[in-house]
């Protein structure tokens, strides 16, 4: 494989990695070990948050320089790991350029269905409810609760809704929903069903790797990952308060306690 395809492997890898949360340090250290695989040329890879720059130099040629753009990331650990794992046995020599570029390929989709997703929205509210002192009845509620913060968060995905937008209207449709279930079931705890179900959209992957980030001097990706984060919960606390006083501006009396 020429050295441009090699270039474009480390990129690949290093987007996946960006993509699925993984600290930045950790990519650029996985994008410069594929790329020392060129030979004698000199490499450098440059990551940031929202991009990645490699570069090699090659004594008497023209340097290649490819530089991405990334846009949408979340959290996926085992896409990370597959990475890792790929990467290294290609470094040793057990898999070849080519079969490293297809199984990078391969691990780029989802992976899992909508569905499981879907399923995972819903059970990891009620999961969270007992941990926050709530009993049965709010157990069932986070749950059902769940089921709304699933369907908008996949009807949003699917139109296509800014991400800070999504989140603000994720958790006005918590607190609405809680709300209306506080007016049929008096005796449930509202309090304890919307943060059970706020804590799925809470930012704490992001929250660590900008302290790590930061630990390790990489003081624009740390900043950046702590903006992100602070956006991001700005807008869980924007959406959760424009829900509770929409519903106590509209139910009778101007409360619901």
């Amino acid at each position: 494989m020429d050295v441009k395809s090699i270039a474009n492997m480390a990129v690949l890898a290093g987007e996946i990695m960006l993509r699925s949360g993984a600290e930045t340090y950790r990519v650029e250290d996985t994008i410069k070990h594929i790329l020392d695989t060129a030979g004698t040329a000199e490499t450098e890879a440059l990551v940031m948050l929202t991009g990645i720059i490699v570069t090699i130099n090659r004594p008497g040629q023209e340097p290649v320089t490819i530089m991405r753009r990334v846009h949408d990331r979340g959290t996926n650990m085992h896409r990370i790991v597959e990475v890792n794992e790929i990467s290294r046995k290609y470094c040793a020599g057990e898999l070849s350029a080519e079969e490293t570029q297809q199984k990078l390929k391969n691990i780029k989709g989802r992976q899992y269905t909508v569905r499981i997703y879907n399923l995972a929205t819903v059970l990891v509210p009620a999961g969270f409810a007992p941990l926050f002192g709530g009993g049965f009845r709010e157990i069932a509620a986070s749950a059902a609760v769940g089921i709304i913060l699933a369907a908008l968060m996949t009807i949003g995905k699917r139109v296509r809704i800014s991400s800070f937008i999504l989140n603000i209207l994720c958790t006005a449709g918590i607190a609405v929903t809680a709300a209306g279930l506080k007016m049929w079931i008096p005796a449930l705890n509202m309090d304890t069903v919307i943060i059970s179900c706020i804590m799925p959209l809470v930012p704490g992957v992001a929250i660590t790797n900008a302290i790590r980030d930061t630990l390790r001097g990489d003081y624009i990706s740390g900043g950046a990952r702590a903006l992100e984060a602070f956006v991001t919960a700005a807008a869980v606390a924007i959406g959760a308060g424009v829900g509770m006083a929409s519903m106590n501006l509209f139910l009778q009396g101007g409360g619901l306690w």
